[in-house]
């Protein structure tokens, strides 16, 4: 089992970033091999044998260098080391993410992987207002939980479409299969979490950091919003 504290995305440098976008590829690429689950290479840093939580984002690379989505799924409380946890959900988004069938070794030179490093989960106000004000678009991704039921969305997902804190909100109750005001309701729970993400700039591509906050500057300049 990972020992000591969990690991911040604060603290993941690119270097670091672009070693768990080539340990979700190579995941994928050993399983088509070997019909098992990668062994964790040796010699990564201490850092990341951490407990961490991570999402992969698999997306099909477009002509134009479009992407849509072809698997997304992760763990958001830290349950292993950063690397295994990359490692594992790497398999789970091409393999087991129910909107779509299992991943076919041919599309590996047509698809980019993505990681997304999370912070421990932070529980919002209970006042619909003091939720509105706890979460930053183009910072934060929510979770929403409310009996059996619960929803994540990550902070790119707000910044792609160009949400409000409220729709934000309102499009993760959806997502937790809720109905979309149910985080003004006190008996909801609502959580953030900080996250950065590394991406593939294309299939087998350098990595880059995305650097949200300047991604939804950008496209709100492109569309004229304030």
């Amino acid at each position: 089992m990972a020992r000591g504290r969990q690991v911040d995305p604060e603290e993941v440098t690119h270097e670091e970033g672009a070693l768990l976008v080539r340990l979700a590829r190579e995941s994928v690429e050993y399983w088509f091999k070997h019909r098992e689950k990668m062994p964790l290479p040796r010699g990564l840093p201490e850092k990341l044998l951490r407990p961490g939580a991570a999402f992969v984002t698999i997306e099909r690379y477009l002509e134009g260098g479009r992407r849509e989505l072809r698997g997304c799924i992760g763990y958001v409380r830290a349950f292993k080391s950063l690397a295994e946890t990359v490692v594992e959900v790497a398999l789970e988004s091409a393999f087991r993410d129910p909107r779509f069938p299992p991943m076919e070794e041919w599309e590996l030179d047509h698809v980019t992987f993505e990681v997304s490093v999370l912070s421990p989960l932070e529980e919002a106000p209970r006042d619909p207002e003091g939720r509105l004000r706890f979460i930053v678009v183009g910072r934060d991704g929510v979770v929403v939980e409310r009996g059996a039921f619960s929803g994540l969305l990550l902070p790119v997902v707000p910044v792609e479409y160009l949400w409000d804190e409220e729709t934000f909100l309102s499009e993760t109750c959806v997502k937790a299969g809720l109905w979309p005001d149910c985080w003004l309701d006190p008996e909801t729970r609502v959580y953030r979490y900080r996250a950065r993400a590394w991406r593939e700039s294309r299939p087998r591509g350098p990595v880059e950091y995305r650097d949200l906050r300047r991604e939804l500057e950008e496209a709100l300049r492109r569309y004229g919003g304030g």
